[in-house]
């Protein structure tokens, strides 16, 4: 009621309140109760920092009155999976009977992990080809520099980026590295034609309605029950693919732990020096060149425990750190060409490349001089003003 209030609309399903929504931007409920604010689309980095604090002071409203604290993690870190309650929205019914007999820790993604994404758009096919190339080829790298998601039911996991590791372990048809970024060729056919033969999760006609795990491009030759497909069903659909890029009509880049908002708001002047120049974006498509397939997998799982110290396979001696400080290089180079007054933005994921030390390990660290204490973890990584 305060966000409404505030202006924000509600989206309702079934009598309950599932999202809210101002213009372009929108806040959904995630199914283990994670905040997700989509910001509106802008082309300069103080108009998103002056949205996402705006946000940030609207939800402290209603939070400080239901004495509610959101974390700057990308792992739940309290309780088990089984004390985190479903949110009521009939897709996440759908979800999580499809999800866990593909992948055994799909109820963690669902119900305990958090992102930090960014949404880039792109020219032309050709744009979106290195783009997305890029972005595959990177991304792991960037799933180092914020990694923030140690801590799993009450301890030390093990892992830098835990969140990562989930989706290892989520849907191998949906999630992960798609090799089509490293062909050639049409990179929308290619993206389609893959896309088609993934399973899919539901059929929405005024409610969602479980499959029998026939692919889109069974559904689009056959048909479902009398119901034939729709360009709406293929961007639902779409909607439900989560490799670590993903293509719609932009492009999410979207292996990063959730973390602190200097870090959150950080990612999108770093992408864009990354990809919107086209010597910088070569520069970083070649930082991973030499790897195959096989490679760049590995190297994403290892990433997810290891963080900056995973050695990158087939290279003696390179670990993503090193690459890390690289990456962080290229893209304060293609800034300084495309918006240098965006520069100091970069500086909490210097940081992070230069002394080696992740959120994560600051956490791992706060973890174990508090003795894994509530209130003040609590203290220290929510958001601020946000608990």
């Amino acid at each position: 009621d305060s966000l409404v209030a505030m202006g924000w609309a509600r989206v309702t399903e079934d009598g309950h309140t599932i999202a809210l929504e101002k213009g372009a931007a929108q806040v959904t409920l995630e199914p283990g109760g994670q905040l997700e604010h989509a910001a509106r689309p802008v082309s300069r980095q103080e108009d998103l920092v002056a949205d996402v604090r705006a946000y940030l002071a609207q939800v402290a409203v209603p939070s400080r009155k239901l004495g509610l604290a959101w974390l700057a993690i990308g792992f739940r870190p309290f309780g088990t999976i089984d004390q985190v309650p479903w949110m009521p929205k009939q897709r996440y019914a759908v979800m999580r009977e499809f999800l866990p007999p593909r992948g055994h820790l799909a109820p963690e993604m669902m119900k305990r992990t958090a992102t930090v994404q960014v949404n880039l758009d792109y020219a032309d096919a050709d744009d979106a080809k290195e783009k997305l190339r890029c972005v595959m080829s990177i991304t792991s790298v960037l799933t180092a520099l914020y990694a923030c998601s140690p801590i799993v039911d009450e301890a030390v996991s093990g892992f830098q980026s835990y969140r990562s590791f989930v989706w290892t372990a989520t849907d191998p048809a949906r999630c992960g590295l798609l090799p089509l970024a490293f062909s050639d060729g049409d990179v929308f056919r290619n993206y389609a034609e893959w896309a088609l033969d993934v399973p899919m999760f539901f059929l929405y006609r005024g409610t969602y309605r479980a499959l029998d795990g026939r692919t889109f491009r069974q559904f689009a030759r056959d048909g479902f029950e009398g119901h034939r497909a729709t360009m709406d069903d293929w961007e639902l659909h779409l909607s439900t693919l989560f490799p670590e890029a993903r293509l719609k009509r932009f492009l999410e880049v979207r292996g990063c732990d959730a973390g602190s908002l200097e870090m959150n708001v950080a990612l999108g002047p770093l992408c864009r020096g990354l990809l919107y120049d086209a010597t910088a974006r070569s520069a970083a498509t070649d930082l991973t060149a030499e790897l195959d397939m096989d490679q760049r997998i590995e190297f994403w799982h290892r990433v997810a425990r290891q963080g900056l110290a995973a050695r990158v396979p087939g290279r003696r001696g390179i670990t993503a750190g090193e690459l890390g400080r690289e990456l962080c290089a290229i893209a304060t180079d293609g800034l300084s060409r495309l918006a240098p007054e965006e520069d100091s933005y970069l500086d909490p994921v210097r940081a992070i490349a230069e002394s080696g030390r992740t959120q994560a390990d600051a956490i791992i660290e706060l973890w174990h001089q508090s003795g894994g204490d509530r209130a003040q973890i609590i203290a220290e990584l929510c958001h601020r003003g946000l608990g």
